[in-house]
């Protein structure tokens, strides 16, 4: 699928530099007010900064992944997917 991601890089505290299958490119932005439950974890930067691609999609340790498709759409219009 032109939405599955083949790279992922932590590129500042809170952002991501995301890849996909059709070359496109573009940045994931978390704001802290998206910090809450299960995303709580990547507050640590240590945490954070072990994400990585499986299957297609973004991930962490402890089943944390964001969906390809919705990243992937904003992206492709916005070149950026700002998480508030």
């Amino acid at each position: 699928m032109d939405w599955d991601v083949v790279n992922v890089k932590a590129v500042s505290p809170l952002a991501l530099s995301v890849e996909f299958a059709d070359g496109t490119v573009g940045r994931v932005q978390f704001e802290k007010s998206h910090l809450t439950g299960v995303f709580a974890a990547l507050k640590d930067p240590i945490v954070f900064e072990q994400v990585r691609v499986d299957d297609g999609a973004v991930t962490w340790p402890g089943d944390l992944d964001l969906a390809p498709d919705a990243m992937y759409q904003a992206i492709k219009s916005q070149g950026e997917w700002i998480l508030r």
